[in-house]
């Protein structure tokens, strides 16, 4: 014969609540959504009761409630590039801390999913931080006077935002394949919706000048490293002895290109990337890269995220800067014509 059916036990309801601790349902809502309306002994034994009855209000009752879903959306470009592992870290953390749950997505690239996306959070959370918008400014702009937002890595007029220095760091890497006797090299840029392109490009070109350096653009790549070694041909086919990339991934595909080539880097060729993604320091040869926090910078935008919804005010420091560093590993050596003397 079957045994006896397993028994679900129902969800235990608001009127449960109430019911065993004598009070109204709209008391106990009360003390449950904002405790500090009613006395602290009972806001104590409503929360005592509803968590032996295993009574939890929905998202949805809560935000009817109180105005707040106490969830944050982190939208980013690309979920799959380590870079924003720690920018993903930081933002968790600081939302934990705050008592919010975080919500995150993959834009894929893709300006019209982000736009989508962004449309969605509105109705389900709070505020979203920006983990490298490819949105217009403007549109931005509009988006921000209605529904909180915070920006990494761009900074646009009136949005709160947290940049990492990394043009900083990257005139210091020009300064190092300038002190190792370089003096033809060039920049492998970003996609040209990436704010931060044109940004780390001019620092580059800026430094070169400055030390009488010849330096050229290769044009627009996507942020991977597919495209890092499609990028082989191209640098390959003038003088150039060293290349600064967009980021790690095109870095680490360029070198890889390079090696199926035959041609040794450093020895032969000088790469210098950018964010110092997990990893960076277990290639070989290590990879030279631009170092910045980007857990920092997830902790700085979401901290600023929650001021805005605490104060319905903007952040006091509107724009904020995360450090960046150049860290010198093994990718990077004098050119070959400076090696032979």
């Amino acid at each position: 014969m079957p045994g006896p059916r397993a028994t679900t036990r129902p969800h235990a309801t608001i009127k449960d609540v109430a019911a065993a601790v004598g009070m109204s349902p709209a008391t106990v809502s009360r003390a449950l959504a904002r405790p500090d309306m009613v006395a602290s002994s009972t806001a104590e034994r409503i929360r005592q009761v509803a968590d032996e009855l295993g009574y939890s209000p929905s998202p949805q009752a809560r935000w009817l409630h109180t105005g707040r879903s106490n969830a944050l959306t982190l939208v980013l470009p690309d979920i799959t590039n380590p870079f924003f592992f720690d920018l993903i870290r930081g933002a968790q953390h600081e939302a934990a801390r705050a008592g919010y749950t975080q919500v995150l997505v993959d834009t894929e690239e893709s300006a019209a999913q982000e736009r989508s996306h962004l449309a969605a959070a509105r109705k389900t959370s709070d505020g979203a931080v920006l983990g490298g918008s490819r949105l217009p400014d403007t549109m931005l702009g509009e988006l921000a006077a209605r529904f909180p937002l915070v920006s990494v890595n761009r900074r646009i007029r009136g949005v709160p935002s947290v940049t990492i220095d990394t043009p900083a760091a990257l005139a210091q890497a020009v300064d190092h394949l300038a002190g190792l006797g370089h003096r033809r090299i060039a920049y492998l840029g970003g996609p040209e919706s990436a704010w931060f392109d044109d940004r780390r490009w001019q620092a580059i070109r800026a430094a070169a000048d400055d030390h009488g350096l010849t330096c050229s653009r290769l044009g627009h790549r996507a942020p991977t490293m597919i495209a890092g070694e499609e990028a082989v041909e191209g640098v390959t086919a003038g003088d150039l002895t060293a290349v600064i990339t967009y980021n790690d991934l095109q870095a680490l595909g360029l070198m890889r290109g390079l090696e199926r080539r035959g041609i040794a880097v450093p020895d032969q060729f000088s790469i210098i990337g950018c964010d110092d993604i997990f990893g960076a320091d277990l290639t070989k040869p290590t990879l030279t890269t631009v170092t910045g926090s980007a857990e920092l910078a997830g902790e700085l935008a979401t901290k600023a995220l929650l001021e805005r919804l605490d104060t319905g005010k903007p952040p006091r420091k509107l724009h904020q800067t995360a450090p960046a560093h150049l860290t010198i590993r093994d990718s990077t050596a004098p050119p070959p014509e400076v090696a032979r003397r």
